[in-house]
């Protein structure tokens, strides 16, 4: 047998980090860097949910160079590619699309829970088409939790008293908020949460709250999701949302980086999230993915885990070997092999390491999954059941009327260099592509969300010149969405680019005509830095937006900056992020900004 290189840097290669502050998206990548030829071996491709990369790649070296990898006398060579469970699921519902972008088609899929598969047959159904994702055993289990900074929940009662997903509801309509507790100083409270279309954690809070709403642990109905006292229920619960964020990942980073300055308490009073976040957050590795060099160092203040009285789900991250047409007979029967190398349990052992439970029940649950680290092994007591297909689909498209509404202010780079090349396999420049993006993002929002545009150059041409223009107000994206969508196809390149300014009045309109039902954001794409000689002040700026945003009493606006291009500033954009406990995402490769867009327009 020929086998290939050992690829233990694979890993490194593979992983698409939320680093300090910044946020490449994965999807958006070429996921297909990095991965080895497998030579004369049976390549078996992976596609897994981001928390558990790494001990699959590690798992994966082992069994490459194990007598274990042969089936019928040829190797087997096992290559791990990183893939949010959401994206995931759309890429094989439409039967994996763009290899060369998306990575190659995979033989097993694994995302954080079985729902998704349900999600991928629902929508195959709905389609005419034949399901492709069957039932997998489960690899390792992380049951959903309530986080809580741990002074907050030992101000609800922690550990003794249960706490639900009412309790979430009662808090959040209550005006004297953390008052009520003795902790006027808290402020309100406020929830975190993630995008269900692109979060397991967001998928099994949203199913979670549904069966709290519904008074059931079972038999979720589609008419269930229709009845007003539920709908109430679940507006009433994301009205406490601070913001959301497209995968957890982002939103403890974000929560990370508040700890740092000790305002931990004023960002967020829980987050649904995964017992396993819990580990890595309390280890100093929010993301859970270390980077070359990087030393964890211990919050703050910990999170615990509230295991939800009504009940929650389990991700129990399966091994769906595909029936997908491109998977053949030779590589389900190689995908089998490392199915069962997996659930050994010496290699079940090696989950705990990585802070979830074993899949394999004969493993018993040891450290880290204890009450040192915020944790109850005992719990949950009540595990409910994972709705039919057609409820989840159901689930998803119900939470995209009932998430708390927002308010975004997309403000644009319309400089010369936008007019520079962006595509060269199109010709399109860099704003031609931007256009289409944004156009293409204002299809994510809800009816009522108010959506206003700005676009700033130095000098642009007005009633008197100036460095940015409001070109559309503010109005709910029902009414003006085809107004919004037209004025961005008309943008052209001018002048150069008063980062600083625009993003400083940017924060200031939006903070004067603040409103506390909604998400108050600021979207700012830029492709160059501040060419503004009339200020230079960086410093200042970032000290306004930090004293601004810690000194908010509510919810306080936050600025998304969207770096575009291999000459986007990210290290300054990513400090005008942190300053507002937000984040800034990568887009130096300007083909990603498509799919940057539509995962930054997932905050709100």
């Amino acid at each position: 047998m020929t086998r290939p290189r050992s690829f233990a840097a694979l890993s490194l290669l593979l992983t698409l980090t939320a680093g300090a502050c910044s946020v490449s998206v994965e999807n958006g990548d070429d996921a297909s860097d990095g991965l080895e030829d497998p030579g004369d071996c049976i390549a078996v491709d992976m596609a897994v949910s981001p928390e558990k990369l790494d001990l699959l790649t590690d798992l994966a070296n082992t069994f490459n160079d194990s007598d274990e990898a042969e089936v019928d006398g040829d190797c087997i060579f096992v290559r791990v590619q990183r893939k949010s469970s959401g994206e995931g699921a759309n890429l094989v519902a439409d039967d994996w699309p763009d290899p060369d972008v998306n990575g190659p088609k995979p033989v097993i899929w694994s995302p954080a829970s079985s729902a998704w598969g349900a999600v991928v047959n629902q929508r195959k159904a709905d389609a005419g088409e034949d399901p492709v994702a069957p039932a997998g055993k489960p690899f390792m289990l992380t049951p959903l939790v309530i986080a809580m900074p741990e002074p907050m929940a030992t101000a609800l009662g922690y550990p003794d008293t249960p706490v639900g997903f009412a309790d979430i509801l009662r808090l959040a309509n209550d005006p004297a908020g953390w008052g009520a507790f003795g902790h006027p100083e808290w402020g309100p409270f406020r929830l975190g949460k993630t995008n269900p279309n692109f979060s397991t954690s967001a998928l099994h809070a949203t199913v979670a709250q549904y069966y709290a709403a519904a008074g059931k642990t079972t038999d979720l109905t589609l008419e269930d999701l229709n009845r007003p006292e539920v709908l109430d229920f679940a507006r009433g619960v994301e009205s406490a949302v601070v913001h959301y964020g497209d995968i957890t990942n982002t939103f403890l980073n974000n929560l990370y980086r508040a700890d740092a300055r000790g305002t931990a308490l004023t960002y967020v009073s829980a987050v649904a999230i995964e017992e396993k976040s819990i580990i890595d957050y309390n280890r100093g590795n929010p993301d859970g993915i270390l980077d070359p060099g990087e030393k964890p160092k211990k919050p703050r203040t910990p999170l615990v885990a509230v295991y939800p009285k009504e009940g929650t789900l389990f991700s129990d991250n399966p091994f769906i070997i595909l029936d997908s047409n491109w998977v053949s007979a030779k590589e389900k029967e190689a995908a089998a092999k490392f199915d069962a190398f997996v659930r050994e349990p010496e290699n079940q052992k090696r989950v705990l390491e990585f802070g979830f439970r074993p899949g394999n029940p004969s493993v018993a649950i040891d450290d880290p999954i204890n009450k040192s680290n915020g944790l109850d092994p005992s719990q949950p007591q009540t595990t409910l059941e994972v709705p039919e297909p057609e409820v989840l689909v159901g689930l998803i498209e119900k939470w995209g009327e009932t998430r708390k509404a927002a308010r975004v202010m997309l403000v644009i780079d319309v400089s010369g260099s936008m007019g520079d090349p962006g595509d060269e396999s199109t010709g399109e420049t860099k704003l031609d592509l931007a256009k289409r993006a944004a156009i293409n993002a204002l299809d994510q929002f809800k009816p009522e969300d108010e959506v206003g545009l700005r676009i700033f150059s130095t000098e642009i041409s007005g009633s008197e010149p100036t460095d940015y223009v409001d070109v559309v107000d503010f109005g709910p994206i029902s009414s003006n969405r085809e107004i919004l969508a037209s004025r961005i196809r008309d943008l052209v390149p001018t002048q150069g680019t008063p980062l600083y300014t625009v993003t400083e009045a940017s924060y200031r309109d939006m903070e004067a005509d603040f409103d506390p039902a909604r998400i108050n954001a600021v979207v700012i794409l830029s492709d160059g830095r501040n060419e503004d000689d009339r200020n230079r002040d960086l410093d200042g700026l970032i000290q306004f937006l930090r004293g601004q945003n810690e000194g908010q009493s509510s919810q306080p606006v936050r600025v998304f900056p969207i770096a575009f291009g291999g000459d986007a500033d990210l290290g300054t954009l990513q400090r005008i992020a942190e300053a507002t406990n937000a984040a800034a995402y990568d887009a130096v490769d300007p083909t990603t900004i498509e799919k940057v867009f539509i995962a930054v327009v997932s905050n709100f």
